[in-house]
């Protein structure tokens, strides 16, 4: 999502209130799947709540998305196999096989997803296939591995974390070793995270990032006053902040602040004096995260964009619809598993599985 933002976003200022200008144009083109017109209303359940799904299309559908989740992570496409096997976490049971091989795949970012999935999941019987990770050359792979490992029960050696954090050149790195500290859960690492905020050589965008990755994991460690950071994210000054608005507004949603839902309502419904609001990438990761924090109106917003060109934007509105979770939702998910492009049917067999799980 974030790495097209900024390129969707033409040139002008950004300050709510003063001059936002330009968004992403194409959002309402028809796509590969025909154009269809968007539904302009949900189906809606007792005193107007969204239907929940039928239990029977619900296990019928969550069966397609399995069936699909096993098809692509067979696919020649890194990224499609990764998102195959975060998709595959969500039942592990019935899809350990693919996380098992994504552990073997020739792509580093799919053996760290891989090993994310074996740690979120605690799957024991896999941590021996995780072991030969942490001596993996890739120091992201290696971050997963001992994440997987301590999630597993395994006494794992955490201190190269220490050195990911503060020491590695890549600014991916730093952003993913920030992220497992803050998933492993141990308060004891604030102080380490305060010191990888502290200073760096990266670049003023990619310290932003890192600086949000970072106010994440202290807030799941228990640090309310990081907070602060994310929410100050949401107001850019600049384009080029807009990558860090739409990374602080997945943050909120996936850490539930609800103190922010006011904002991010204002938010997703700006307009500059042009008429012009923020771009698909950002408003459809407000309407996610306010879905995620239990109000689902947003989904108008993933209506918009579900028939678009962009098949970034129709993964994304896949991703609402699986936090929506209702009957109207869902019927849209069956919709987007036969999309041509596999970034979407991935994303929209996710979106099933996830929403099934609750």
């Amino acid at each position: 999502m974030r790495d097209g933002l900024v390129a969707s976003w033409l040139a002008g200022a950004c300050v709510l209130g003063a001059g936002v200008s330009g968004c992403e144009s194409a959002g309402r083109a028809p796509g590969p799947g025909g154009g269809r017109p968007a539904a302009s209303a949900a189906v809606t359940g007792p005193e107007g709540q969204p239907a929940k799904p039928n239990p029977i299309g619900q296990s019928a559908l969550r069966e397609r998305a399995i069936e699909a989740v096993e098809t692509l992570a067979k696919s020649t496409d890194a990224q499609t196999r990764a998102n195959a096997v975060e998709a595959a976490s969500y039942v592990p049971a019935r899809l350990s096989d693919v996380i098992a091989r994504g552990l073997r795949d020739a792509s580093p970012g799919v053996r760290s997803v891989a090993a994310m999935a074996v740690g979120r999941t605690a799957m024991k019987d896999l941590a021996p296939q995780v072991t030969p990770l942490m001596a993996d050359p890739s120091p992201t792979v290696r971050a997963s591995a001992i994440f997987a490992l301590a999630k597993c029960g395994v006494d794992v050696d955490r201190s190269p974390l220490a050195r990911f954090l503060l020491e590695d050149p890549s600014a991916w790195v730093r952003r993913h070793t920030a992220f497992v500290l803050g998933e492993l859960g141990d308060p004891s690492a604030i102080p380490l995270l305060r010191a990888g905020a502290a200073g760096s050589s990266l670049t003023p965008d990619q310290e932003k990032a890192l600086h949000l990755q970072i106010a994440e994991a202290m807030v799941k460690l228990g640090d309310a006053d990081a907070l602060q950071v994310l929410r100050a994210a949401l107001y850019p000054s600049r384009p080029e902040e807009l990558e860090g608005t739409a990374l602080a507004v997945q943050i909120i949603g996936q850490v539930r602040d609800r103190e922010s839902i006011d904002p991010l309502i204002q938010l997703v419904e700006f307009k500059d004096r042009a008429g012009q609001q923020y771009p698909a990438e950002v408003r459809l990761g407000i309407a996610a995260a306010l879905a995620g924090m239990g109000l689902p109106r947003g989904g108008y917003v993933a209506d918009e964009y579900v028939a678009s060109e962009n098949p970034v934007l129709r993964a994304q509105a896949a991703f609402v619809y699986g936090e929506i979770a209702d009957r109207a939702s869902w019927g849209r998910l069956d919709e987007l598993m036969n999309d041509a492009d596999p970034r979407v049917r991935v994303a929209a067999a996710a979106s099933v599985l996830r929403s099934a799980r609750r």
